[in-house]
C-alpha cells in the first residue's frame, strides 16, 4: 500500500502528483504551497475533458497578495491563446470599469488578483458543466486560500455557482453582499453581457455594475 505524504502543516494526500490526472482525487485545503504549484498542475490537468482541447490553462494574474480576488466564469479565445485571464474584449471592459471605480490604478493590478472558476476554455465558449466546475473547484479554493483576500468579486452566474453553489440568476444576486468562509463576496454581472448591452444610462446593466464596483471600493477603504 502506498504511504501517505504530509506534515502537520499540510494535508495527507495519497499521491499529490496524481491530482491533475484524476477528478476523483480530492484537493484538500493546504495542498499547495504557492500559486506557481497550482499553475503547474493546471497546465498538466486532465481532471475533465477540457484538458484535451485547451491551448493553455488560464490560472491567474495580478497581485498574489491582493485584498480583492476577482473570479470570472471561464477562459475565452484570447485567454486560451495567452494563458492569462480577462485579456479579451470583456476583460478589457472589466479593467476599464475597475479603473473607473478606483479599484485599479492605470497599468497596475495592485489591489486585485484575477482568475476564473474553471481554468480551461470550453469549446465555442459554452457554459461550463457542473462536472467541469467541480473538477476545478479545488484549484480555485486553493487560489483563494493562498491570496487570502478580504473581498471576493464573483463575475457572472457560473462564478457564483462554482464558489457558492447558488443556482439563481445573476440578476437576482448581483449587488448584494454575501458572507462566505469569513470573506465578503460581491456578485456582479459579467462584462460579456455588458458588451451586448452597452447602454450606460442610470438603471442600465452597465450603470448597475459600475455602482456595484463602487460598493467594492468603498468596502475596501472601510477594511483598510
Amino acid at each position: 500500500m502506498e504511504k501517505y505524504a504530509g506534515t502537520p502543516q499540510q494535508p495527507k494526500i495519497l499521491n499529490k502528483d496524481a491530482i491533475p490526472l484524476d477528478a476523483k482525487i480530492p484537493i484538500p485545503s493546504g495542498t499547495y504551497n504557492s500559486l506557481k504549484e497550482i499553475g503547474s498542475h493546471c497546465n498538466a490537468c486532465r481532471r475533465c475533458p477540457l484538458g484535451e482541447s485547451r491551448t493553455h490553462a488560464v490560472v491567474g494574474r495580478g497581485n498574489r497578495h491582493a485584498p480583492i480576488i476577482i473570479i470570472g466564469e471561464a477562459p475565452g479565445k484570447c485567454e486560451d491563446e495567452t494563458g492569462k485571464p480577462f485579456v479579451g474584449p470583456a476583460g478589457k471592459l472589466l479593467e476599464r470599469m475597475l479603473l473607473k471605480a478606483g479599484i485599479l490604478t492605470r497599468g497596475e493590478l495592485a489591489n486585485a488578483y484575477l482568475c476564473n472558476a474553471i481554468k480551461c476554455r470550453p469549446p465555442a465558449n459554452r457554459t461550463p458543466t457542473a462536472m467541469e466546475i467541480a473538477a476545478c473547484k479545488g484549484y480555485l479554493l486553493e487560489q483563494i486560500r493562498l491570496v487570502d483576500p478580504k473581498i471576493v468579486v464573483l463575475v457572472g452566474a457560473t462564478a457564483v455557482r462554482g464558489l457558492l453553489g447558488d443556482k439563481r440568476g445573476i440578476t437576482q444576486l448581483r449587488g448584494v453582499w454575501r458572507n462566505w468562509e469569513g470573506r465578503l463576496v460581491m456578485p456582479i454581472l459579467h462584462p460579456s453581457y455588458l458588451l451586448r448591452n452597452p447602454e450606460s444610462l442610470k438603471g442600465s446593466a452597465r450603470w448597475l455594475t459600475q455602482r456595484d464596483l463602487k460598493k467594492v471600493k468603498k468596502k475596501l477603504n472601510e477594511l483598510a
